[in-house]
């Protein structure tokens, strides 16, 4: 019997991309919730499989050679996951070439662009008294990210998926679209939106988008353990070893 990848995994936008690809791959997996709010990922057995401290990670007990292997970073998961089953990654060149170039866009622009407008939008209101010091920041992320917005809407204009077919390049984009977070009207985006519902209307998709929702709190609250979650995530300075 294979062993169960082990899921290192809290539910945010990179974590779901993960679960999303191990539910569409059909590969067993096992979760091993790692709780943000509570800086567990700065736990030495997380960081000893991701050294950068953040979600997700994996380790896959049965790697290419027989023996464990760890992987951090999603868009680097993605590309080991889509290898070892065989599914939503080409091995023909040219077309593997049209998922990368998408995946790295996700992991390079869209995902730390639209974090940081999900930041400045939902999380520093909470962290800094004059809202005047966030109202730029708000601002050029929100701009931003109508920007690559629309950059997906035009690729989108006479294709189904990015890369063409379904690969983990839509699997890596689609977490991402939060428009209610992240100050965006899909309406002004058709191709987007389309393509939103038609990913999000996938069974794999919508069971791997679930995974761990209820161990999911609201940062932007203002009780005592939603503050001292956002100390540990937006508070964080170099840590010696």
């Amino acid at each position: 019997m294979t062993a169960p990848i082990e899921l290192w995994y809290w539910p945010t936008p990179n974590g779901w991309k993960i679960s999303i690809a191990l539910e569409e791959m059909g590969l067993a997996y096992e979760v091993k919730p790692v709780n943000i709010g509570r800086g567990e990922q700065f736990d030495a057995a997380f960081q000893a499989i991701s050294p950068n401290g953040r979600m997700p990670a994996i380790v896959d007990p049965e790697g290419p050679d027989g023996q464990p292997l760890s992987i951090f970073e999603s868009g680097a998961i993605l590309q080991y996951l889509g290898n070892k089953s065989g599914r939503f990654y080409p091995t023909d060149v040219r077309a593997r070439a049209e998922v990368d170039q998408w995946l790295f866009w996700q992991v390079g622009g869209l995902g730390p662009m639209a974090g940081q407008t999900h930041h400045f939008r939902q999380y520093a209101p909470a962290l800094i008294k004059d809202q005047r010091q966030i109202a730029y920041g708000v601002r050029r992320y929100t701009d931003e990210t109508h920007r690559l917005y629309g950059v997906m809407d035009r690729r989108l204009a006479d294709r189904e998926f990015l890369a063409g077919q379904y690969s983990i390049a839509d699997m890596a984009a689609w977490p991402w679209i939060l428009p209610e977070h992240q100050g965006q009207d899909l309406s002004e985006f058709p191709n987007l939106k389309a393509w939103v519902a038609r990913v999000g209307a996938r069974p794999a998709v919508i069971k791997g988008r679930a995974v761990g929702e209820a161990l999911r709190g609201n940062l932007a609250s203002s009780g005592k353990d939603a503050e001292q979650a956002r100390k540990l995530l937006f508070g964080q300075r170099a840590r010696k070893a």
